[in-house]
C-alpha cells in the first residue's frame, strides 16, 4: 500500500508539473521580449543610407488581422532593379539585419527591413514563429512589388526570421530565391532542443521526461490562442516549394544545431546547404565575410536567369 501511494503521488506530481511547465513554456514562447526601436536606432539608419549611397524612407502595412507592421526601405542611388526582404531573429528588430543591408546596398539592391509582429515598432503581442508571419511576408512582397516595381525579389532571414521566410514559401511562390541562415526545422524539434539547452543535455530530455510538458504547451496554445503551433514547420514548407533555397548554418551553432538545416535540406533535393566551419549561431557573415558575400551574390545571380520577372507572374 505504501508503494502504491508513493507511485500515485509521484505520477500526480509529474502530471501537475508537466501541465504547469507546459503553460509556462507556451506563454513565454508566444510573448518574447521586445527590443524597441530606439532614437539611436533611427539615427543609425539615417546615417547608414548616405554612407551606402542610398535613400531611406519608412513603410507600413495593415495585416488581415488589423496589425500594423513597420519597416525601413533603402533605395540605392543606382539600383540594379532587384530588391531583398530582410527578416530578423527572435527578440530583435530590423536593425539586427544591418550587416546584410550594408552588403546588399553596396551591390545596388533595394532593401526592405521590416519589424516582425510583436517586435521592434510593429504592433502585435503574439509571436507565432511563421504560422501567421508567413502571411505578413506575403503582404510585404505585394507592397514591395507595387511600390518599388523590382524585376526580382529575394529574401534573406536569420534564425526565427529564416524559419518565417521559409514558411512563407507555402503562400508566396514569387521569390526569385531565398537565403535562410540558422533556421529551425520544426517547432516540436526545436522545443526538444530548448529543454535540453536549459538543463545542458541533448534533445533527448525533451523527447522523454519533458515530452508531456511540450505537448501540453501545444495543446494550451490551441485552446487559449487558437494557434496550432504543430503546423510551424519550415521543413514541410520547403519540401514542396519550387523557390531556390540556400541554407546557411554554422557547424558550431549551439543555439539551433546544424541538424535542423540538414533536416530541411533532406526534404528537397534542390535545396543547397552551406555548412560554415567555426561559425556559431547566425555567425557566417562575421566568421567568413568574404565567402559569405560570394555565396550570397552567386546564389542570387545563379537563380535570376530562370526566375527573373517572377514578380509579374
Amino acid at each position: 500500500m505504501r508503494l502504491r501511494r508513493v507511485v500515485a503521488a509521484t505520477v500526480f506530481a509529474y502530471l501537475t508539473l508537466s501541465v504547469l511547465t507546459g503553460i509556462f513554456l507556451c506563454e513565454a514562447t508566444l510573448h518574447p521580449a521586445r527590443r524597441p526601436l530606439s532614437f539611436d536606432d533611427q539615427s543609425r539608419a539615417r546615417e547608414l543610407a548616405p554612407a551606402h549611397h542610398a535613400t531611406l524612407h519608412e513603410a507600413s502595412i495593415q495585416t488581415f488581422d488589423h496589425i500594423t507592421l513597420r519597416a525601413w526601405v533603402f533605395t540605392p542611388d543606382r539600383p540594379n532593379s532587384a530588391a531583398v526582404i530582410l527578416v530578423h531573429g527572435l527578440s530583435d528588430n530590423r536593425l539586427g539585419m544591418t550587416g546584410y543591408a550594408e552588403l546588399l546596398l553596396d551591390h545596388h539592391y533595394s532593401v526592405l527591413m521590416p519589424d516582425a509582429r510583436a517586435h521592434g515598432s510593429s504592433d502585435g503581442v503574439l509571436a507565432t514563429y511563421g504560422l501567421v508571419e508567413r502571411n505578413d511576408i506575403h503582404q510585404w512582397f505585394d507592397w514591395l512589388t507595387a511600390s518599388e516595381h523590382p524585376t526580382c525579389i529575394y529574401g534573406v532571414g536569420e534564425s526565427m526570421g529564416a524559419a518565417q521566410l521559409l514558411q512563407s514559401l507555402a503562400v508566396e511562390a514569387r521569390f526569385c530565391a531565398v537565403v535562410a541562415e540558422s533556421s529551425f526545422s520544426d517547432f516540436r524539434e526545436i522545443a526538444y532542443d530548448r529543454v535540453g539547452q536549459f538543463f545542458h543535455t541533448g534533445p533527448w530530455l525533451g523527447r522523454t521526461a519533458f515530452r508531456l510538458a511540450i505537448e501540453t504547451a501545444f495543446a494550451y496554445g490551441r485552446w487559449k490562442y487558437h494557434l496550432d503551433l504543430t503546423e510551424v514547420s519550415p521543413e514541410t514548407a520547403v519540401a514542396s516549394s519550387q523557390v531556390p533555397v540556400l541554407l546557411i548554418h554554422g557547424i558550431e551553432d549551439r543555439n539551433i544545431p546544424v541538424r535542423h538545416s540538414r533536416r530541411i535540406a533532406a526534404r528537397n533535393p534542390k535545396v543547397v546547404l552551406w555548412q560554415v566551419p567555426n561559425a556559431d549561431h547566425c555567425g557566417a557573415l562575421s566568421t567568413a565575410p568574404g565567402e559569405f558575400e560570394r555565396e550570397l551574390l552567386q546564389w542570387f545571380a545563379s537563380t535570376t536567369a530562370n526566375r527573373a520577372v517572377r514578380t509579374e507572374n
